[in-house]
């Protein structure tokens, strides 16, 4: 006898309507409610054991220079985990390191797992990378990256809007020496910020002026000691700085901090992730704040689409970042 909603209903307590909104993934139902009417429907055999009930989630490292550094991916990890409880679904964690000898192994053994679906964290991914995987048959959805050819679903952060609402931010603020502190590792979202940062300039007639452009290293002491090594070369400066990331930034900060120069008095920096510290750093951090966990739940609702069928065309998602003013940025109108 075929298992109906009402008979998962009597089970657990919860309404017809409850059950149907959880099954079909509607706002409105619990985690925990949600996860329970998964686990009866599947138990009642409602939910056919050949539907596709895990999610892989794929942590690709090249070299580990922004994945490990940062608290920004567990909080992006925490939100496609919730999100995955709240589908019926189990999340499992793979690492994938680009320099490990069976790499394609690994790599192929994930892609190939008709039971499974795959999101990918692409951050540390290059152009070269990602023919791999391109036509992988499992539903399929790249984080935090983005193929130009469109041939994959993708979540991503809006990274060049972002930069240019940063910089068009101490434009109006007066700065119009304005520097830009550069990843050394130039990942996809950071090429992208620097295409914000330059239209910004170009749309005020600002000169974009490569002697003002710094590269660091990624990580926060690496951007310290990198920065330090640059001001005792004791360049010229811009009266503010973009950066790459408040990695970038703070550890920038730091260096310029010991090297004499005031923050914002004497140069200004915005930075882009807000990070928890960001808001204690001394001065506390201006930057752009990324909806991490959002993002993270985001991504496995359009997984889901694809799982369901429900998803007929590729879609790029854009995510949208929030300003928030904090105490690095001087205004250039007001006297000191």
């Amino acid at each position: 006898m075929k298992v109906s909603i009402k008979d998962i209903s009597r089970r657990t307590g919860f309404s017809p309507a409850t059950i149907s909104n959880a099954l079909n993934h509607k706002k409105g139902v619990s985690e925990e409610t949600s996860a329970e009417v998964f686990r009866v429907a599947k138990e009642m055999g409602y939910i056919s054991e050949s539907k596709i009930m895990r999610v892989k989630l794929v942590i690709f490292k090249r070299n580990g220079l922004i994945i490990d550094d940062t608290p920004v991916f567990s909080l992006m990890i925490d939100g496609i985990e919730k999100e995955c409880r709240a589908a019926g679904m189990e999340m499992v964690l793979c690492y994938l390191n680009k320099n490990d000898e069976n790499y394609k192994e690994q790599a192929e053994c994930i892609v190939n797992d008709s039971s499974s679906a795959v999101i990918l964290l692409g951050t540390e991914l290059m152009e070269e990378d990602v023919d791999f995987y391109k036509g992988v048959s499992c539903p399929f959805l790249m984080l935090d990256y983005w193929a130009w050819d469109m041939s994959f679903n993708g979540v991503l952060i809006n990274n060049a809007d972002s930069a240019r609402v940063a910089v068009e931010y101490l434009i109006k603020k007066g700065h119009t020496e304005i520097g830009y502190l550069k990843g050394s590792f130039r990942i996809k979202a950071f090429r992208s910020r620097a295409v914000g940062y330059a239209t910004a300039l170009q749309r005020s007639s600002i000169e974009v002026k490569k002697e003002y452009a710094v590269t660091l290293s990624t990580t926060m002491n690496g951007a310290y000691k990198d920065m330090l090594e640059y001001l005792k070369q004791e360049p010229k400066l811009p009266t503010a700085f973009f950066a790459d990331n408040d990695m970038i930034a703070l550890g920038a900060m730091k260096a310029l901090q010991e090297m004499g120069y005031r923050i914002p008095e004497d140069v200004s920096i915005i930075g882009f992730d807000d990070l928890p510290f960001s808001e204690i750093s001394n001065p506390p951090l201006t930057t752009l704040r990324v909806p991490k966990q959002e993002m993270g739940r985001l991504a496995v609702r359009k997984l889901v689409e694809v799982i369901n069928g429900d998803a007929k065309i590729k879609t790029k998602t854009q995510v949208c970042t929030a300003f928030i003013e904090r105490a690095s940025v001087r205004d250039m109108k007001k006297k000191i």
